[in-house]
């Protein structure tokens, strides 16, 4: 996002019309470099209200995201995370595992209005207009091994679903591994990506985007089923606010997996688990399947499936989970 195309956002956050003579004089700048932070900023999938006479409008307000404020609403929690918010960047995880290697300390906070390379588990891209979504990605330092810490995106979903309860949602429901769900439609993901030595220790970088309010044209290229937090509780959050729960909450489970590993917050995770009991079909990354009744998870995050051949075990790796009866879609 351009520095004008950023100001000019932040003079519409009000909700109010603003002229494009007053946006052009307000920046020293010419009317036609106004339309065009417009232009850029409707790429972005931001929908603008433009009329003859009056200027430019947003739908409703936007709460944009700052720092003080995140800082405001996480209180004594506060020292706990360096927190950098930007207008834009490719992706919020690639960027934190840069400065991870190059040393940065667990509890760095980066969050982004706007990613132009915004992905999701098996390399998906992650849809969301400026404003509709809050994606953020949160170093997290282990002293074990990546081997030590199976069911880390299974902590991370428990620290979602707690927030966003205390948010204001109800009818919470988490999808192994990595998925939150609201009445079966996807609400959260969580791309959780580790770097270290093998016997530790381990950088943990998770990446987390939330739908917030997401306009009828980001539904359309999602290409599946999507809920947002306008609907789940009954209007929009603050966005700040909502990061800062969301940190407090991943704090606490991170904490707690990081001495006791995922045991502790398994019975939690599987009151939560939108398929237990139900019959699910799992897709391999060879394209072969396997059906079964979901049957939690184990104390590590494993998935428990009762086949035919009796109770089997499977990590997540690149592993796709669908109800039985679901068709063919994108996870």
């Amino acid at each position: 996002m351009k520095a004008l195309a950023s100001s000019v956002l932040k003079r519409l956050a009000d909700g109010s019309f603003h002229s494009g003579e007053a946006l052009a004089r307000a920046h020293e700048v010419s009317r036609a470099s106004v339309w065009h932070a417009v232009r850029e900023l409707e790429a972005m999938g931001l929908g603008i209200y433009k009329v003859r006479g009056r200027g430019y409008r947003l739908p409703q307000p936007l709460t944009l995201l700052d720092r003080a404020a995140v800082e405001r609403h996480l209180g004594t929690n506060a020292g706990r995370f360096a927190i950098d918010v930007r207008n834009e960047v490719a992706s919020t995880n690639a960027v934190l595992l840069e400065h991870a290697a190059a040393g940065a300390p667990g509890g760095t906070v980066l969050a982004a209005e706007w990613q132009t390379g915004g992905r999701g588990r098996l390399g998906r891209a992650w849809h969301a207009g400026v404003g509709e979504a809050l994606t953020f990605s949160l170093l997290w330092r282990f002293a074990r091994g990546a081997g030590a810490l199976s069911g880390l995106s299974l902590a991370v979903g428990v620290a979602l679903a707690r927030a966003l309860e205390a948010e204001g949602a109800q009818a919470v429901g988490l999808k192994w591994p990595n998925d939150v769900l609201w009445r079966g439609r996807k609400l959260c993901g969580i791309l959780t990506e580790l770097a270290g030595d093998a016997l530790g220790p381990t950088a943990a970088v998770v990446g987390i985007g939330i739908n917030v309010r997401l306009s009828d044209a980001t539904r359309d290229r999602i290409g599946q089923p999507a809920a947002d937090l306008e609907s789940a509780c009954g209007a929009a959050p603050d966005r700040n606010r909502l990061l800062a729960r969301v940190l407090i909450e991943l704090h606490r489970a991170l904490d707690s997996f990081a001495q006791s590993g995922f045991e502790p917050l398994r019975a939690e995770w599987q009151r939560y688990h939108v398929h237990r009991d139900c019959r699910v079909t799992l897709t391999f990354p060879d394209g072969t399947r396997q059906s079964g009744r979901a049957r939690g998870v184990t104390e590590d995050g494993s998935f428990l499936l009762e086949t035919r051949a009796g109770l089997k075990r499977y990590h997540s790796g690149e592993i796709s989970l669908r109800s039985a009866a679901t068709t063919n879609r994108q996870d």
